[in-house]
């Protein structure tokens, strides 16, 4: 029996070794080499810009000053969302952009996993409630073309990791709608107006439950306004946001590029 441990533990030490040369464990920004996977290098790190409280109780965007717990940001009393909390890893600039990029138009879904860890510490007291994971679907057409869904990717580690309840089929994007990037607040509204519902034949799955809804960027919340709609509008108690990343006016992104 030693002698067959002893063999096996050799082997499991050789494919591990074979795996290190055929797959480096390199920074997930530059292709560094780094001391294990799934991390950044220390240059690229730096250029993270991880949100920690202070921070809006509702929207989840970073605040100035810390004015105790509870504290609700101008925007979301001007406007309220559907969803009763948001909480992002990063805000998004330079890697955080760059890393939504690749794993949204680079196939680097490989990236998901990784990405989801950070979610899944920003989120933790989300997650504790949460019944069923959710993610932002993509269109039949654009799904066809980008061959996964990222939001999806991320939304699938994130409760492996946590064994929470993953329903990618509980809302459909029923429409399909522009790209948003570069539109107003109010064409991303008008474009994403009815553009989501919940099957029938999900009704049942999402009533009565806390759903945490899954994307890879927060910008204006139209989009994640208009899911969390259709699933309330369908029998949710409480519907929560949990992305990557968050635009954060005021901070600029002039020097990572897109992928």
């Amino acid at each position: 029996m030693e002698l067959k441990q002893q063999i096996s533990h050799l082997t499991q030490k050789a494919g591990k070794n074979a795996f290190s040369l055929l797959f480096p464990d390199v920074c997930l920004s530059c292709g560094a080499h780094v001391t294990k996977q799934g991390v950044v290098c220390s240059d690229c790190w730096s250029e993270l810009h991880f949100i920690e409280k202070p921070y809006c109780d509702v929207l989840g965007a970073p605040l100035g000053l810390d004015f105790g717990p509870g504290m609700v940001s101008a925007e979301a009393i001007a406007n309220p969302p559907n969803f009763s909390h948001a909480r992002s890893a990063t805000i998004h600039v330079k890697i955080a952009r760059q890393l939504v990029s690749r794993l949204k138009y680079g196939d680097r879904s490989d990236l998901a996993p990784w990405m989801g860890n950070w979610m899944m510490r920003a989120g933790r007291e989300l997650l504790a409630e949460t019944d069923l994971i959710v993610p932002i679907p993509l269109h039949a057409g654009r799904y066809f073309s980008r061959r996964y869904n990222q939001a999806a990717e991320l939304g699938r580690s994130i409760a492996q990791k946590t064994e929470t309840p993953f329903a990618p089929e509980a809302i459909i994007r029923a429409k399909a709608t522009k790209n948003q990037v570069g539109l107003t607040r109010n064409q991303r509204l008008e474009n994403v107006r009815s553009a989501f519902r919940v099957p029938p034949a999900c009704e049942i799955l999402i009533a009565g439950k806390t759903i945490l809804l899954i994307d890879d960027v927060l910008t204006t919340g139209a989009t994640a306004n208009a899911a969390c709609k259709a699933l309330l509008k369908a029998g949710a108690a409480k519907t929560n946001l949990l992305t990557f990343s968050q635009v954060v006016p005021g901070f600029v992104d002039t020097q990572i590029p897109n992928i």
